[in-house]
């Protein structure tokens, strides 16, 4: 069996100049990196702005296993298989961080013959985007640290400072680190630490940014420390947004690749759904709603993360609606969720899979809170038997959802024509509208509470002495009526990574509430949430090499 990578590089790519024409793109609209890979001038998107959009098709998934299912894979593969079909189609999705790349989870660029292409290029630097967040980010931290050294003219309490340093890499030993050792002139001595690249405000906000403007007022807003008085100090107090937002004026700019099989796509933006709200870049989408007739985009992690965050922050700042919503499912996700251990999925155990329907049922209503039609996509792996997907699909009709059995990975588009065409009769004459799950304008104590209990299943949740206390601070300062982006763990529906299935009377508890004022949302922290992760004791950096002609092995 040939390896993703194997695979990859012996696709036939064309030059990306002929997939922009294919787009209605000239080589003018383009920034061309290489033969293979461009940016779009926001100029080139200016012009687009009078166009009638395509259809939006979101692909969300169940509560996925450690290893991942298949979502972004699914992804690519219907953007072929509508192409297959006529369907003008652009495939709308994130850039992968080096962090899960070099740690466990491996690369984000699809799969078998179903990825995007270059895919070492976009597995490592890309454009360079991730690095040109990385450097703002980290600008800005180097320049508030010198205003406190420097006087401190904005009465900074050192404690205070919220914002940290990010780097796009899995490093537990920079989670918490002091700075300013050394002496009086090496700064004034603090805690401080590291996030990872994709937990970045800055990212959040890249991803959230309708045009430069935009951008410049969103890092404007950034809530970076707080007075001894307790008052919050943003950027535009200390007069950094331009020098930060011109660190990021080409990072602004979708990136132009293509599939296995030519499709054209967007990769953009890399916030992890976990932490942020974990889907591609409000730009980016809004330019393929124009270029093309129906989107593929995906949101991180399960529904109940990456969807929720979609349908409640991206959809209503991007001013967009969604027409479908295409759920993942696996056996082996479901068999996890019935009980058994990731290193036995691969055995056939229709039991298992009964048991683990649960999980399945819980995200199938929760797309229907959101009043959206919907197609389980059963991701097909070799090990499946007949029985077990037979049972999958049956349960998600007895749902009222239709249902398909996919091979992307193995097949390319032609491994799910039937799904395409599902979703293409699905949303004929589909007026979409937004229906997000609460009002902004509700107490944060109740937008936080309508996600957990009717998204998660939670029966309450309780707030620590801690999190009252942002609490206080978020009415004080004016941020009550932002929308809210829960981090929790991907592994469960609740805020425990054990439970699995579908849990039921449990509580989640708030431990702290952050305030991403630049985003424009509010940040509560549940469970045991790390914003720089770590490195396993077998990292996949192992794996990769590169040998003499400069050809990289062990991507996966």
């Amino acid at each position: 069996m040939k390896s993703d990578i194997d695979i990859a590089q012996n696709a036939k790519m064309k030059k990306i100049t002929e997939i922009a024409k294919t787009i209605g793109l000239s080589a003018d609209d383009i920034e061309l990196y290489g033969d293979y890979k461009a940016k779009i001038k926001l100029e080139a998107i200016e012009k687009l702005k009078d166009r009638s959009d395509g259809q939006l098709i979101l692909v969300s998934a169940i509560t996925p296993t450690p290893a991942g299912e298949g979502k972004t894979t699914v992804s690519i593969g219907l953007a072929q298989a509508m192409n297959k079909l006529g369907k003008k189609t652009i495939a709308a999705i994130r850039e992968p961080s080096l962090g899960p790349i070099f740690g466990i989870k491996g690369g984000a660029a699809g799969g078998g013959y179903s990825q995007v292409l270059p895919m070492e290029d976009i597995n490592l630097h890309f454009t360079g985007d991730m690095h040109a967040v990385t450097a703002a980010n980290n600008n800005l931290a180097a320049l508030i640290d010198n205003s406190i050294y420097n006087g401190n003219p904005f009465r900074i309490n050192p404690r205070t400072v919220a914002w940290k340093r990010v780097m796009d890499v899995n490093d537990r030993s920079l989670r918490n680190v002091v700075i300013g050792l050394g002496g009086k002139t090496q700064g004034v001595p603090r805690e401080d630490g590291f996030d990872i690249t994709p937990a970045s405000e800055i990212m959040a906000i890249l991803c959230l940014s309708n045009d430069l403007n935009d951008l410049k007022r969103k890092i404007s807003e950034i809530t970076v420390a707080y007075t001894y008085d307790n008052e919050p100090i943003i950027v535009k107090d200390m007069g950094f947004e331009g020098a930060i937002t011109s660190l990021l004026k080409d990072a602004l700019k979708p990136n132009l690749v293509q599939t296995i099989e030519n499709t054209p796509a967007l990769i953009h933006g890399g916030p992890f759904a976990n932490i942020a709200q974990g889907t591609n870049s409000i730009i980016a989408t809004k330019a393929a709603l124009k270029l093309s007739d129906y989107v593929i985009t995906e949101a991180g992690f399960g529904f109940d993360l990456g969807a929720e965050k979609f349908f409640d922050i991206v959809c209503p700042y991007g001013k967009f609606c969604t027409s479908a919503v295409i759920l993942v499912a696996t056996v082996r996700a479901i068999k996890h969720h019935g009980g058994i251990k990731v290193k036995d999925l691969s055995k056939p155990n229709a039991e298992a899979v009964k048991r683990g329907l649960v999980n399945l049922e819980k995200h199938l209503e929760n797309i229907r809170k959101f009043g959206m039609k919907s197609v389980v996509a059963i991701n097909k792996f070799y090990t499946d038997t007949d029985e077990e997907l037979q049972i999958v699909e049956e349960f998600a009709k007895e749902n009222g959802f239709d249902a398909s059995i996919v091979d992307y990975w193995g097949k390319g588009g032609e491994g799910g024509l039937d799904l395409a065409e599902k979703v293409s009769n699905l949303i004929e004459n589909y007026v979409c509208k937004l229906n997000p799950l609460y009002n902004w304008d509700s107490p944060v104590e109740d937008k936080i509470l309508a996600v957990a209990k009717q998204i998660y299943g939670a029966e309450k949740i309780d707030f620590t002495t801690e999190a009252k206390r942002d609490l206080r601070l978020i009415k004080k300062s004016g941020y009550d009526k932002l929308p809210i982006c829960i981090a929790k763990t991907q592994k469960s529906l609740s805020d425990n990574p054990k439970l699995l299935g579908r849990p039921k009377d449990f509580l989640v508890t708030v431990r702290r509430i952050l305030i991403a004022s630049g985003a424009g949302f509010l940040i509560p922290i549940t469970g045991d949430i790390m914003r720089m992760p770590g490195l396993p004791k077998t990292p996949s950096a192992m794996q990769i090499d590169i040998d003499e002609h400069g050809s990289i092995k062990g991507l996966f």
